[in-house]
């Protein structure tokens, strides 16, 4: 009897945990689809499960679409522009954009991208330098993010001296499209700075 009840627990438990990845995937596409298709599912002609996430996800790829023409990034510089002039929406605009690595310039929250060492020597980690400091002898430091993979968001700073890291000839967009990638993205090895 103890030998079944070990067994039944270990197959429920091991059912559970296999289900699980499923139930969430099933319960998040449920929730986006109520929330997006539910202010006009009723008044829809015809209405089939998904019709709202496969709507906002033509109208993502047509944005896409349209930036990525001569037109459309002249539009969209335009729209940035106007965004960035609006009082109190233009200053949350602009620092998502500063944290999401699409800023530039003096005002950028991420000047650049480097390859840390992770400290034992094996290998390298990648950084976003966000200053430059000096310490007590009048030395530069820098000051570098060194973001969580696949949250970028979680991480940690690190003051280290500018030869310590490796800089990467790559945008901080890229980079942080690589840490939420978890690496599918690559980083182009050839354009890192000895």
């Amino acid at each position: 009897m103890e030998w079944f009840s070990r067994h039944f627990t270990r197959c429920l438990i091991a059912g559970f945990v296999a289900i699980l990845p499923i139930g969430g995937l099933v319960l998040v596409i449920v929730t986006l689809e109520t929330s997006i298709a539910g202010p006009w599912r009723d008044k829809m002609p015809f209405y089939f499960p998904g019709m709202g996430i496969i709507a906002v996800a033509i109208l993502i790829y047509l944005i896409g679409l349209t930036v990525t023409t001569f037109l459309g990034r002249w539009m969209w510089r335009r729209f940035d522009q106007l965004m960035d002039r609006l009082p109190l929406l233009g200053a949350l605009y602009q620092t998502l954009k500063q944290i999401l690595g699409y800023g530039t310039g003096k005002d950028a929250i991420f000047k650049s991208v480097v390859l840390v060492s992770n400290g034992e020597g094996e290998g390298e980690e990648l950084g976003l330098v966000t200053n430059e400091v000096a310490d007590a002898q009048g030395k530069p430091m820098l000051m570098v993010f060194v973001p969580g993979a696949p949250t970028p968001t979680a991480g940690r700073m690190v003051v280290i001296a500018p030869h310590m890291v490796r800089t990467v000839n790559m945008k901080v967009n890229d980079a942080l499209k690589c840490l939420v990638a978890v690496g599918a993205t690559p980083v182009p090895m050839e354009k890192v700075k000895a």
